[in-house]
Order: C-alpha cells, then sequence, then structure tokens
C-alpha cells in the first residue's frame, strides 16, 4: 500500500519498542505510567538537537537511510522513523530506569567530579584527532559535551550506582534494535565518516551515540521527574559522599 511504502518497517520498530514500556507502565511498584509527562519532556528537550543533528549528518553523507525499510517519506532529510526514534527509546530507557529505582537498592559512588572533566577532555582531545571522520568526531564531541555539562552541573547524578546500571542495562535493546537496523539495513553509513569497526553489524560510533543520548535523557529525567531518593534511604555515609553541594539535592 502507498501510506505503508512512504512510512516503512522502521516506523514499525520504533512501536514495538516503546510498546513495552507502555504495556507494563501500570505495574505497581514500577508505576511509569506517572512518569509519562516528565519522560515526554525528557524526551523532547534532548531529542530537538538530535534531530537536527541527525538531518545535518544525513544531508552531508555520514548516514543514511534505505527506502525499503525506511520508507520513502523525508522530512528535513529524515524518514518518520527518525522522529518516532527520538521518542521512543529514550521513553524505553528512562522506563529501564524506573524499574532499576523500584527494584535496586541506591548506592553513592565515591567519585568527585575529576574523573568527568578528564573524561570529557580525552573525548574532546580524540575528536581532534580524528576529525576527518565525521561522524566519529561529532559523536565524540556530544560525550564530551555530556560529561562536561553532568560535571559542571550534576556531578552526582553520575555518582550513583542506578544512573551506570541503567546505562548498561539499555545496551541490552540497544544490540538488539540497532543490530537490527543496521543489519537489515535501515540505516547505511558513509566509508568516510567512521572508522570502520563493527560489534557484528553496529558501528562503534554507535555505542558513543546511544551513551551520549541516553545520558543526556536521564540528565533531563532527573531534572523533570524531581529529586532521586531521600537522603535517608541512600544512608547518611552515601549523602555525604555526593560530589560537591549536592548532598542536599535528594528528597
Amino acid at each position: 500500500m502507498p501510506w505503508q511504502a512512504s512510512m516503512g518497517l522502521y516506523l514499525w520498530l520504533d512501536l514495538l519498542i516503546i510498546a513495552f514500556p507502555l504495556a507494563l507502565s501500570f505495574d505497581r511498584k514500577v508505576r511509569y505510567v506517572r512518569r509519562w509527562p516528565a519522560a515526554l519532556a525528557s524526551a523532547a528537550l534532548v531529542g530537538a538537537p538530535y534531530l537536527a543533528w541527525d538531518s545535518f549528518m544525513s544531508v552531508r553523507g555520514a548516514w543514511g537511510f534505505t527506502d525499503r525499510f525506511a520508507g520513502t517519506f523525508r522530512l528535513l532529510s529524515l524518514p518518520l522513523g527518525e522522529f518516532t526514534f527520538f521518542l521512543a527509546v529514550p521513553f524505553a530507557c528512562l522506563f529501564i530506569n524506573e524499574v532499576v529505582r523500584a527494584y535496586v537498592p541506591e548506592r553513592v559512588l565515591r567519585i568527585g567530579r575529576l574523573p568527568w572533566i578528564a573524561a570529557a577532555a580525552v573525548c574532546a582531545g580524540a575528536a581532534v584527532v580524528l576529525r576527518a571522520r565525521l561522524y566519529t568526531s561529532t559523536v565524540l564531541v556530544a560525550a564530551a559535551l555530556f560529561f562536561a555539562i553532568a560535571a559542571a552541573f550534576a556531578p552526582d547524578a553520575l555518582a550513583r550506582r542506578r544512573f551506570w546500571i541503567s546505562i548498561l542495562v539499555s545496551y541490552v535493546p540497544f544490540l538488539i534494535a540497532n543490530g537490527l537496523l543496521t543489519a537489515l539495513p535501515v540505516v547505511t553509513y558513509g566509508d568516510q565518516a567512521i572508522l570502520g569497526i563493527r560489534l557484528i553489524s553496529i558501528p562503534v560510533e554507535d555505542f558513543a551515540y546511544s551513551f551520549s543520548l541516553l545520558s543526556f535523557n536521564l540528565l533531563a529525567y532527573r531534572l523533570f521527574r524531581g529529586p532521586d531518593v531521600s537522603a535517608s534511604a541512600i544512608g547518611p555515609r552515601d549523602a555525604a559522599a555526593l560530589p560537591g553541594d549536592r548532598a542536599h539535592d535528594v528528597r
């Protein structure tokens, strides 16, 4: 059918990704349904610059989308599935974060700002070295920006065990979904834009891309959702371990 050809498989994959957290949002312990407004606000805030980045990269030939699987419809050089991607993937990731919050006890890691500042510097330096590879360099810039912003404004978020568990668990559906997107392929990459190193069919750059996208969403979600946990819930030692003056930023 014409409308199916214009939409493509990509859109249906996004709908499948979002279906699971939607269906499980009413779990009594997680109750993600209460957090839908915060999750959608986070996805919109972070998704806007990422869509602009995607459009730029598509125009520059760093990546593209196959009509067979992404459909023929294009807006800003992007298929409809790319727009819904920035809703479905963060929404599912933030659901994982809520599950982690519900079932995993919080621990505060005794780590300050310096490691994240160093990580930002390393990513920025690598971006300069690899500037000839458009996707490689820009994804490193995105990672550097995340580490710098988080170190400056939310170092306590990076000191929380649940943050990193959420990121790690999110890589499980990432491997499945992105593996499918790159294997079919729905998404293709310009040879000159990437290093050419892949895990099965996934370029290594996509791992950094996913990290920055999901990490920015977790930071934004933390803002819209409200403080994480009470100081009494994490214990006085853990509360005291929060970097800077953010030990009070809990409820």
